[in-house]
Formats: C-alpha cells, structure tokens, sequence
C-alpha cells in the first residue's frame, strides 16, 4: 500500500469492506486525494461471508428505484472488472450469464411466479425480460436436475464474481491510485471542524476536507457524529464450501454457485443471531437437502468449509445514501449487496460524493424514509 504518512488528506473514507474499498477506488479514479481508514481483518467483515452474486432478478419489490439501481450496477460491472485486472491484474472473476431461481414444488413455482407479476407491475419499475422456465426446460439445460426441480426463474443480467478477489483487486489498486490505506485504525471518533474534520483512529488525530462513512454495522455509531442517522442492524449468513467438482453449473443460482476454481458454494440462510457469527447446523442442513434436492449428484461432495458472517440491513433492506445538511461534506453509505452494487458505487456514486452532491438517481436511498413509516420487504 501507500507508504505516504500525510495526517491530512481531501477524503477520508471509513471502511475499508467491498463498500469502502470501491468508493475510495471510485473517488481516486477521479484524480481525488483518499485515505482509507480500516478497522483490519477482525473487522465484521461482510465480504467474508458473501456469496458473490451480481444478482437483478428479485430486487425493488416497494421500490422500484432500487431494481433500477441494480440493474444499472449490473450493467457497469464489466467496466469496473476490466479496469480492476488492466490495473492490477487481479482479475475478480465476473461472470454474467444470466441467474436462475430454482423453484421444487407447484407452491413454489405459483408463489414465484406471483412475486415476479407483482414486482414487475410497479409503477416505474424498469422494463427488463424475465422467464418462467418449466421442467422441461430447465431439464434440457441441466439434466442433473432431481425429480423434485418443477423449474426455475431467469433474468439475463445475472451473475456472480469472487468477493475476495473483488476485494484484493480493490486493495491492490489503491497502491496504484495512491490511496493511502490505513490498517488497523478502527475510528472512535469524527470531529466536525469549522472547515471539514477530524478523524480519530488508533491513538492519533487525522484530518479530511471531507469524509465517507462506508463502515457496515459501525455506521450506526459514527453517522450521527455527522448529523446522520444510518440505522442498521446485523443479520447472519452461513456458507457451506464443497469441494472442487468437475464443471457443471453455468449459471449462477439464488442459492448455489460454483466458483472459478470449481468449488461449489451453498448459502441464502438469513439468522436473526445478532452479532452471533457462529453457524447453525439446522440452517446448514437445510441449505444442504435444498442443494441436494436440486442437483443430486451434490450428496457425493464432501463440505470442506462453512462458515457464518455478519450482512448488513437497513430498516427496509434496501441502502442508504446520505450527506449531512448539518457538516456538508460528510457522506454515509451502507448496503447489505456489496458485490450486485460494486460497479455501481465504484463508477456512478463515487463521482456524485466527488462533486459534492448526490443527484437524483440516489435520492430514494436517503434516511429520510425511515420517517414514513416504510417496512422490511425481502428480496
């Protein structure tokens, strides 16, 4: 990383996760001065946990804006990979063949099929084509499928990439941009200034013209520090790791995925555990039985990992955006789709924070909304 010591920089970005690390790539590929404060790999880490998808086709349901965001995170995604390995030749394995949503039973297959209508019906939601792919269908692209697959939902815009690798592109990048990537300082405090602030990390006193709260579950505590309220809350993913299998799934899946390397990956547990990383083996078995459900061949693998890990989640599930009124200047940012909205924070959100003003296509997302009463829709 960089080896430049400055205590002051133009932006100081908390957080050094998929969500800070692109904005601060975001804001130094517009020539922008950034320091990355980061608590370290002790840190809640959500990139550790997540399944990796670039993921359209269920997202927006009440409101639409967000499936449009998605949509445009989606389409931005092979910039920002090609531009990752041109720069750093850590290639974050982006892959967008389209996704599909298996589906086991007739229940099943109704309720999908219901939730679709009524997403795709709202008022402003983007125009995109989706389908409803029957067994036959289905069978004919993977004829591993169990006698319980009766289909399968697909979007074209789907895919997956490598979280760790996306990771690792961005921290590796920032050596090239000149960001200043600070290790192990975790901030206590942000201090408003008469003219920008102060950051308060590991012992010393930092200052920033102006600053980007990207921290996950810590944006709760330091957001008002700044005027804002960024009200979020742990939830707990869990993974299981198989191990490395001949090639078979072309598409990523809601639920399934097989990586670069070949391994196969389970997960979608969503635990209300708090700040609980450990994992459940009811959880874990159940995601297991799905997997083997849909693809039986899967009951011969061998699970090499599992794990569980901290998301992130607004009241509502959807992100937050939002700049102070109180200290113009500082900005917070939140997600629990740190990889679907890679592209889109790295190369949209990143030049609005630059220029000092989020525009319109991000109003949406402001903490203003949690005041009208707005509930939890998954997606």
């Amino acid at each position: 990383m960089s080896t430049r010591q400055s205590a002051h920089t133009r932006f100081a970005v908390i957080g050094g996760g998929l969500v800070g690390s692109a904005i601060a790539y975001g804001l130094a590929r517009h020539n922008e001065e950034v320091a990355v404060f980061d608590e370290g790999d002790l840190a809640f880490r959500a990139s550790r946990g997540n399944f990796g998808l670039v993921w359209v086709q269920s997202k927006g349901l009440g409101m639409p804006e967000y499936a449009q965001w998605t949509l445009r995170s989606a389409s931005l995604w092979p910039a920002l990979a090609n531009e990752l390995i041109e720069c750093t030749g850590v290639d974050p394995q982006l892959a967008q063949p389209g996704g599909l949503h298996i589906l086991l039973s007739d229940d099943e297959f109704a309720r999908r099929k219901a939730f679709l209508e009524k997403l795709h019906g709202q008022p402003g939601f983007p125009t995109y084509p989706y389908r409803l792919l029957d067994r036959a269908e289905l069978k004919s692209m993977y004829p591993g499928i169990g006698p319980d697959v009766v289909g399968a939902s697909y979007t074209q815009y789907d895919g997956h990439a490598n979280p760790l690798r996306l990771l690792r592109a961005l921290h590796t990048a920032f050596t090239q941009k000149r960001v200043v990537y600070r290790a192990n300082h975790a901030v206590d405090r942000i201090e408003p200034l008469d003219s920008g602030f102060a950051i308060h990390a590991a012992g010393s006193r930092f200052t920033c013209e102006r600053v980007v709260i990207a921290a996950g579950l810590a944006n709760a505590q330091l957001a008002p520090m700044v005027g804002l309220d960024v009200p979020v809350r742990p939830q707990r993913g869990e993974i299981i790791v198989l191990e490395r299998m001949k090639p078979f799934l072309r598409h990523p899946m809601l639920t399934l995925r097989q990586t670069g390397e070949g391994t196969v990956m389970i997960a979608e547990a969503k635990v209300e555990a708090g700040f609980d990383k450990s994992t459940d083996m009811g959880v874990l078995g159940a995601l297991a039985r799905r997997a083997v459900r849909s693809f039986p061949a899967l009951a011969e693998a061998r699970a090499v990992r599992m794990w569980g890990a901290l998301r992130i989640l607004s009241p509502d599930g959807f992100p937050i955006y939002a700049q102070s009124e109180r200290h113009p200047g500082a900005f917070a940012v939140t997600c629990h789709s740190g990889v679907t909205l890679a592209g889109a924070h790295a190369l949209d959100l990143a030049p609005q924070i630059a220029s000092g003003e989020l525009d319109a296509s991000v109003r949406p997302f402001t903490p203003q909304r949690f005041a009208e009463g707005v509930t939890y829709v998954p997606h």
